[in-house]
């Protein structure tokens, strides 16, 4: 019997359908999947103090002890600021009544002066009615069991992620414990010819991520405690608050100093008025912090990690927030480091080409 090449249409009938159905599945199985990526990324994070631990004791033991010394690290960090961020929150709630008598008095009062426009006058009770009412409008709580049942479905859904999340340290585990003999495996499967050319361009991207990323924490650390530490200082009372949230969104390039500033700006007004001394106080505190970011910071503890122009790092972080929204504003940077290496050897392969030295036209050019 003699074979019969198959079709070419029917070929690419049936890969096009492969891919279709590929990327289905990868969709409905997203919620599974999601865990074992934040384990690859925590295991890829912890590797490096894992390995060096496990020049000395066994691996799966370097492993326990990576994972018990992060846990109390968290533990005593939360036991001491717990007690105080729950000082903050209070002092944030109490200035509710505050926002609510300079919006009474000082917005409705500007805007009746200055125009025409009368803005409704706001109280505590209205907040809470609107709040009852919008309950039962958007979640339909007509009778105190529909009220129950919804709680103990929103419960099983927190009891279902609450699985996932217990089970990204066990999954990480694994990920650690066979972290070499996966990437020799990988090895492996790359054709002989470009080895060594793939894994270098690997070892350097490691080296470009890694460097970035270690970078990155010491800078929203510091950063954040420069912001807390002035605002305490200057005397508001949401200063801590107010600075480690500047520092951990200060991972988005222009973020942390936006956010940071303008609540900084506003729970001074709501705490001193419209006070010039502590605003420009608040105004130095922040320029500061800019300044040891820009000169100090960033040049120390990153340099030219991901070899890339401020224009080029904006573009970057707007696409990410464009294309996956705020997971992506968080994950451009580091990408962005990734592509720039890949960029860099694909652009030296380029210089390298027949084409570019001019020895040899594409056939679309060729002179007939």
């Amino acid at each position: 019997m003699i074979n019969q090449p198959l079709d070419p249409f029917f070929r690419r009938l049936f890969i096009v359908v492969a891919i279709v159905v590929a990327v289905v599945l990868l969709y409905l199985m997203m919620p599974v999947i999601v865990p074992f990526i934040f384990a690859f990324v925590l295991a890829y994070l912890f590797n490096p103090l894992v390995k060096r631990l496990s020049k000395y004791i066994k691996r799966w033991i370097a492993i326990i002890i990576v994972y018990s010394t992060i846990t109390l690290g968290m533990v005593l960090l939360l036991w001491w600021l717990i007690p105080t961020l729950w000082h903050q929150l209070q002092a944030a709630w109490d200035y509710l009544p505050k926002l609510l008598t300079w919006y009474n008095e000082v917005v409705r009062g500007w805007f009746a002066s200055n125009s025409r426009i009368q803005l409704p006058e706001l109280e505590s009770k209205g907040f809470s009615d609107t709040l009852v009412e919008y309950m039962q409008t958007n979640y339909k709580f007509e009778d105190a069991s529909t009220m129950m049942s919804q709680v103990l479905a929103s419960s099983m859904n927190f009891i279902n992620n609450a699985g996932l999340i217990v089970l990204v340290p066990i999954l990480t585990f694994y990920f650690l414990f066979n972290w070499d003999q996966r990437l020799q495996t990988w090895k492996m499967a790359i054709p002989a010819p470009y080895c060594k050319k793939v894994i270098g361009i690997a070892q350097e991207c490691d080296r470009a991520l890694m460097a970035f990323i270690k970078g990155q924490l010491l800078v929203m650390v510091l950063l954040g405690a420069i912001y807390a530490v002035q605002l305490q200082l200057i005397g508001l009372e949401l200063g801590l608050i107010i600075g480690m949230v500047a520092g951990v969104a200060s991972f988005v390039p222009y973020l942390g100093f936006g956010i940071g500033f303008i609540a900084a700006i506003i729970a001074c007004l709501f705490q001193f008025g419209l006070n010039w001394t502590y605003l420009s106080l608040i105004v130095g505190a922040f320029l500061v912090g800019q300044a040891a970011e820009g000169y100090i910071l960033q040049p120390l503890l990153l340099g030219d990690k991901i070899g890339l122009s401020p224009l080029w790092v904006i573009f970057a972080v707007l696409a990410g927030a464009s294309l996956l929204g705020f997971v992506g504003m968080l994950i451009a940077l580091p990408v962005s480091a990734v592509l720039n290496v890949l960029f860099r050897h694909l652009y030296a392969y380029y210089q390298s080409t027949d084409f570019y030295k001019g020895r040899k036209q594409l056939a679309l050019f060729d002179k007939k």
